[in-house]
């Protein structure tokens, strides 16, 4: 699938991202290189291959990547917690413009990324374990047409349903 480009236009002319002009409009925020990075053919891959094979939320994919980025890590790493939320928030924008026009859709669930630290005043938010250090929660996605493998989850409803066979092994019988 061709890579999905996305422009500071098309993230403000939507309908969630027009709700954070603060973060594209700060230069402090960097938001100019939160779009460039979303808009890598190689982190889409990787956003799409997080989701596919290895059951996770798309920003899994790329969060290491992008909270060692020296721009946006300078910015996560800031003492002011409002202004990094929002930055994060927008970034579940542009994951969700990104992987819609590749064909996904929200899956209405939230993916585990990190164990957030207790609150420390005068100290950043961050983790204490999990994948990410900065990123608590991310947002699920599937494919519009369908996923192509079953969740273990799934999996596992279906053979909780499904009718087991007996082996003679296993069978007691009565006359014992």
């Amino acid at each position: 699938m061709p890579k999905a480009k996305i422009t500071s236009r098309d993230f403000v002319d939507d309908r969630q991202g027009k709700a954070f002009l603060d973060v594209v409009d700060d230069p402090e925020q960097r938001f100019d290189t939160v779009l460039e990075c979303f808009c890598d053919a190689e982190w889409q891959w990787r956003m799409e291959d997080a989701e596919i094979h290895h059951d996770r939320a798309p920003l899994a994919g790329v969060v290491r990547e992008l909270e060692s980025h020296p721009k946006v890590e300078a910015v996560l790493s800031g003492v002011h917690a409002c202004r990094t939320q929002r930055l994060r928030q927008a970034i579940g924008v542009v994951i969700r413009i990104v992987m819609e026009r590749r064909g996904w859709k929200k899956a209405g669930r939230k993916g585990s990324l990190g164990v957030r630290a207790q609150r420390t005043k005068g100290e950043p938010a961050h983790n204490t374990g999990g994948l990410a250090f900065w990123f608590v929660r991310a947002e699920r996605y599937e494919l519009a047409e369908g996923m192509p493998f079953a969740s273990v989850s799934e999996l596992c409803k279906q053979m909780e349903a499904a009718p087991q066979p007996r082996s003679s092994k296993n069978r007691q019988t009565i006359k014992e």
